[in-house]
């Protein structure tokens, strides 16, 4: 197995704000795992923007070994297998003018094979940033 680390960089994304036109920073290769490291989204505007940033999985079967899942909320456990959907790691979170936004500083994401990590923005091409990643192959 290959690690190769890799930045992704962005001048001015997204290019509009209208409903499902997220910027799709990075897909995971197919049979590549995918380990991102840190994000660094950057308000480029003239005033304050809000940012949201999605992880897109249609990975299925991630129950585990013995395919059940206990739910936190008490009710349960939720048997067979269970698949992944959009998880909102960051939702409308304010950046002020001239500032960054880091984040997963500390914590890490997996991504699996076709995963994505996408982002929006309140105002059209006001996000600039960086994603790094090691991908393992």
């Amino acid at each position: 197995m290959a690690n190769n680390f890799k930045v992704l960089t962005f001048a001015a994304e997204p290019a509009s704000t209208s409903a499902g036109s997220e910027y799709h920073i990075y897909t995971a290769p197919s049979s590549t795992t995918t380990v991102v490291i840190g994000l660094i989204l950057t308000n480029i505007h003239t005033s304050q923007v809000t940012a949201k940033v999605l992880l897109e999985s249609d990975t299925t079967g991630i129950a585990g070994n013995d395919n059940t899942q206990t739910n936190n909320s008490g009710a349960g456990i939720n048997s067979g297998t269970l698949d992944n959907t959009t998880a909102v790691l960051l939702n409308n979170a304010p950046i002020p003018v001239g500032s960054s936004l880091e984040l997963l500083s500390g914590g890490k994401v997996i991504l699996q094979p076709t995963d994505s990590i996408s982002i929006s923005c309140s105002v059209a091409d006001k996000l600039s940033g960086a994603l790094s990643i090691m991908e393992i192959t």
